[in-house]
């Protein structure tokens, strides 16, 4: 039985080294850069050692002689191979070993022929480039700047940029990069206001409920300012002025010459009127509810403005901290009690525990108190000519004067 157990053990160990044995030999020939004459080269090495061994067996005396001398002529022969095994592990850290280089394209050449204006050069060898890297980004975002900016031709950049959003693989925030950009040439290069809003709605409608479309939104609610910048800047109209007031010098005042600002009221329907096109514009939004605090004390106006932008997704965290600060000012300003304005800015600190805000909003806490006893006005606020129920809200109910 022993015997037994011993020939199975033995039988196993020549297994596991003639297995490592032959795994070492497919991983050096795996890597090795001609595999067929390093293969050649380990069978004439087994040869050669065996035929040493063989010969040295019959001379008797003179064998270790023989054995030796197989020994240096194998030193020299496998030696590069073995210094190779032991140390290329720690070179490799630092020339990258055998790993071929990453594959990339290369647009210093087409960059520099633009720099020199030659931008149909430049294009030929971003064609190149793009044959064989089709979805590089940065390679159709230059080819499209030198068609629209070189070659003023804003159609095939925008043909170029579609091609690349309407691919299945395109990332998203490199489409939306690629039609913000689009939409920013329709508007220098060519005064297109209507193009720079399609490709703007092209981010909402394929990204909805999403930062993109939010963004978007946002510039498409101020394209209209854009449009009547780039139309006054093209239709350049004389304007005949009035007669100026004679005698100025003499006049006891010139109050009646100053420019009259907008009532206070004009203002705020200008802006309802504009968020009820534009829901998602949250600077104009910001602007009503400091107009319904400052100059109509109504904190409940204020804070359903400052509310519907807290609560809206995809806002950055940042800008929700500051309208959450903004409504506890109000709030303190416009006499609301002491919990309500803990409230609200506990919620800095539990919605961002990790923004550095949420530390500063802590310490704004626990001063509080005092805070509170020196913004807090109890006197009561007079409305003035305006009345406690604005009305400009369509839709809301008024709530009391604060």
């Amino acid at each position: 039985m022993n015997a037994t157990l011993a020939l199975i053990l033995n039988v196993l160990l020549s297994a596991f080294g003639l297995g490592t044995v032959l795994w070492f030999f497919w991983r050096a020939v795996k890597r090795s850069d001609a595999p067929v004459k390093f293969s050649l080269k380990v069978g004439l090495s087994i040869l050669f050692v065996l035929f040493c061994l063989w010969l040295a067996r019959l001379m008797g005396p003179f064998g270790p002689f023989l054995i030796v001398f197989m020994a240096i002529v194998m030193s020299v022969a496998w030696t590069p191979h073995i210094a190779a095994f032991l140390f290329n592990p720690l070179t490799n850290l630092f020339d990258g070993g055998r790993e071929p280089p990453e594959r990339k394209p290369y647009y210093s050449i087409a960059m520099a022929k633009q720099k020199q204006g030659h931008p149909v050069e430049a294009i030929v060898e971003l064609r190149a480039q793009l044959a064989k890297f089709p979805n590089d980004f940065e390679g159709v975002l230059l080819l499209a700047g030198v068609l629209a900016v070189d070659m003023n031709d804003l159609p095939g950049a925008e043909i170029t940029l579609n091609h690349f959003c309407d691919s299945p693989h395109a990332p998203v925030r490199q489409v939306v990069a690629a039609l913000t950009q689009l939409a920013d040439w329709h508007l220098k290069l060519a005064q297109d206001v209507d193009a720079a809003r399609a490709a703007l709605q092209q981010i909402v409608t394929r990204f909805p409920d999403t930062e993109f479309s939010l963004r978007a939104e946002q510039r498409l609610a101020h394209l209209g300012g854009t449009e009547k910048i780039l139309l006054a800047a093209q239709d350049r109209q004389a304007v005949e002025l009035p007669e100026g007031v004679k005698n100025i010098g003499l006049l006891e005042s010139t109050e009646f010459l100053q420019p009259k600002e907008m009532a206070p009221g004009q203002v705020a329907a200008v802006y309802v009127k504009h968020l009820e096109q534009y829901p998602h514009d949250a600077e104009v939004r910001e602007k009503l509810a400091v107009l319904y605090a400052k100059d109509f004390q109504r904190l409940d106006m204020a804070t359903l403005e400052l509310a519907q932008l807290i609560n809206e997704p995809n806002h950055a965290p940042k800008q929700v901290v500051h309208w959450l600060n903004l409504l506890a000012n109000f709030q303190i300003e416009l006499g609301a009690d002491m919990a309500t304005v803990r409230a609200t800015l506990e919620k800095i600190a539990a919605r961002f525990p990790d923004l550095p805000q949420a530390e500063i909003v802590r310490r704004r806490l626990a001063l509080l108190d005092s805070e509170f006893k020196g913004r807090q006005t109890t006197a009561s606020v007079k409305l003035g000519v305006y009345e406690q129920n604005i009305g400009l809200k369509h839709g809301r109910p008024g709530g009391a004067g604060a």
